[in-house]
Parts: C-alpha cells; structure tokens; sequence
C-alpha cells in the first residue's frame, strides 16, 4: 500500500499512528486490522465518510468479534440496497440505451422526480 494512502487515511482520522525518536510511522496492530477493513470496504464500494462514521463507533484498540458482527451486519444491509438499486438501473438502461430521447416518461432513470415532465419531453426554456 502506498503510503500516501495511509496519510490520507490519517487525515481523515480513519487511523492513527505515532512517530520513533527516528521519526519514523509506527502503527499499532489494531490501526493495521482497521486499514485491513477499510481496503475491503472500499472494495465493497463503501464510502469512507461511512466507514468513518461506523468505525468512530467503537473503541480505537482492537474489534471485537461482537462489534465486526454489528458493522459488517450494516454494511451487508446497505450492500444489499445497493445491490437492488444497480439491479434496477441495470434493468431499466436495457430499454434505454441509445435512444437518445430523454424522456420522463419513458426514462426514468434521468430525473424520475421532474415536474416539468408533465409539460413533455425534450429540452425547454426555464425563466426566472
């Protein structure tokens, strides 16, 4: 791992270290298991910001099995939203791809919630 990511992940106080009379990194065991989990986090296409957030929840030494039960829990559970969300996107590009329409009413993948829609499809003037 490049070590401009472990400073990012400082940064963003995802871990912390401290520095030898040597002035040298050094990581505790419990900081190297979180940079383990955050890497298969951002596999997973986790959010940082949310990593963050649920690692912030528990004690900085080392993870319980009891506490990896309630995160992994989470993410499985936002995984799976994710995971029926792309499926719909999936789905739904397969009528749409190259027809260049834009339509609400045949697409909504582009802005499903847009009151204009109802005036049409295509581009239109907005004024202020």
């Amino acid at each position: 791992m490049a070590i401009s990511t472990i400073h990012f992940y400082e940064k963003k106080g995802l871990i912390e270290g401290w520095r030898t009379t040597g002035n040298q990194r050094r990581y505790g065991r419990q900081m190297l298991r979180r940079v383990a989990i955050i890497r298969v986090a951002q596999r997973a296409g986790v959010p940082l910001a949310k990593v963050k957030e649920h690692l912030d929840r528990f004690p900085r030494g080392t993870i319980t099995a009891k506490e990896w039960a309630k995160l992994s829990q989470d993410w499985h559970d936002m995984l799976q939203d994710r995971i029926v969300a792309l499926t719909q996107l999936r789905d739904q590009l397969g009528t749409c791809i190259g027809c260049g329409c834009l339509s609400l009413e045949d697409c909504p993948l582009r802005n499903p919630d847009d009151v204009l829609a109802e005036e049409g499809s295509g581009a239109m003037l907005l004024v202020d």
